[in-house]
């Protein structure tokens, strides 16, 4: 999940990419924290309604999905300030360097332990392919786009990070190629024409067609090459490496996810949401544009209604996911718009927000440790599983807690020195 981090001086130079002038830094905005903080709380939710209140999974789950509406709000979060990341800093170098010591640290940590329980059976085995191919796997995690390369998840909420990346692929190629001309509107429009047409579009047709372990190393030798060149090549080099990373972000997303393609552009549309949603409180775009952002969430529930899921249900099971999707997405753009308009957070979330992404990636284990500790939830009174629960709440609060303070913050900061280093001793 993205943090709005305070702006960084760029590292400037012609290699670097075109440079716009920075607005003046602004006051962090705590009502995106209090967002973030709320988002993760439901994601836990949804994680313990198996261990711990089987009931409501079975009375509520098929009319809202806890977790999908977490992580549409952290969706249009991101896509609120990532894009602002990038044009603050002016450098393409600065916010990949940012992203970098930002998310792959914790990631690693939380990938370790992911491997640890797995190979230890704390809940379940690790899984097969793991296992069977785990140099593909690895590499396909380094990629964060495993989600997408036909890989399972470590850890099971890794998925939403594979998002996060395309998004940044995506963003990036916009920001070389038109740095003072931002088509967010327009961008909006494609993206909602495709998730009109993703219902057509097989789910993870490239890998099947040409094998998981090939598609992975293609992948990986196009996004390496494709940064390489966004980030330190000429003018012409920059073009090609944004045509590159944009045509990869879309093969993925129109032929090889794991969720089906209407699914995946819509996350994406949303993301794009959420940036056209900063433009207007800045002022960037036309109020006309509103009426792209207000047709997003129209026409992400209208494709979850017609096309229903994209892989294997059976017909209950489509049922469900087609309104419990719905009413999940629509959950969160009112979410969004309620906190964006009243923008008077509470103390409590923004606090939880601030330490989300360690509270994100690292609640699954302590879910499976409370599996192994509580295996038949129904021989559990309803205070006994209450109890667990904030239990469990407590442990993940402390252990994100301690996470963000020797993990997350002197990661930042060691990538803080980098930007600071490489503007030093670029001409």
């Amino acid at each position: 999940m993205s943090i709005n981090l305070a702006a960084l001086k760029g590292d400037g130079g012609p290699r670097d990419g075109v440079r716009t002038q920075p607005p003046p830094p602004s006051r962090r905005q705590t009502w995106l924290d209090a967002l973030r903080g709320l988002a993760v709380l439901a994601v836990l939710f949804e994680h313990l309604l198996d261990p711990l209140f089987p009931e409501v999974r079975a009375t509520v789950s098929p009319w809202f999905d806890f977790g999908q509406y977490g992580v549409m709000v952290f969706f249009l979060v991101s896509g609120y300030v990532v894009p602002a990341s990038l044009e603050r800093r002016g450098s393409v170098t600065g916010f990949w360097i940012g992203r970098a010591f930002r998310l792959y640290p914790l990631l690693i940590v939380a990938a370790a332990a992911g491997t640890g329980f797995g190979l230890l059976r704390v809940y379940s085995e690790l899984p097969a392919q793991l296992g069977e191919q785990p140099a593909v796997a690895g590499l396909a995690h380094l990629t964060m786009l495993q989600d997408f390369l036909q890989v399972v998840s470590v850890v099971n909420v890794f998925w939403t990070l594979s998002y996060e990346m395309v998004f940044y692929l995506l963003v990036t190629a916009i920001f070389v190629v038109a740095p003072r001309r931002p088509r967010t509107t327009g961008t909006l429009v494609v993206l909602m024409a495709a998730v009109l047409a993703g219902g057509l579009l097989p789910a993870g047709a490239v890998s099947r067609g040409l094998g998981v372990g090939t598609v992975v190393l293609v992948v990986t030798a196009v996004l390496v090459a494709g940064l390489a060149a966004v980030l330190s090549g000429g003018h012409r080099v920059r073009l090609c490496g944004a045509a590159a990373l944009a045509v990869l972000a879309v093969v993925l997303l129109g032929a090889n996810s794991r969720i089906g393609a209407w699914q995946s552009l819509a996350i994406v549309a949303t993301m794009f949401a959420g940036t056209a949603l900063r433009r207007l409180d800045q002022g960037q775009l036309h109020r006309g544009a509103r009426w792209a952002v207000g047709l997003v969430p129209v026409v992400c529930v209208g494709a979850a209604l017609w096309f229903g899921p994209g892989w294997g249900m059976s017909d209950e099971r489509a049922l469900a996911f087609r309104w419990s999707w719905s009413a999940a997405v629509a959950a969160a753009w009112l979410t969004f718009a309620a906190f964006r308009l009243l923008r008077r957070p509470s103390a409590l979330l923004v606090r939880l927000g601030l330490i989300s992404y360690s509270v994100y990636l690292l609640h699954p284990l302590a879910v499976q440790v409370l599996r192994r500790l509580v295996p038949y939830p129904g021989e559990v009174s309803p205070a006994g599983r209450v109890t667990w629960s904030l239990v469990l709440g407590a442990v993940v609060v402390a252990v994100a807690t301690l996470a963000y303070r020797f993990v997350e913050l002197p990661a930042q900061e060691l990538g803080r020195r980098v930007i600071r280093a490489r503007a030093r001793v670029s001409p």
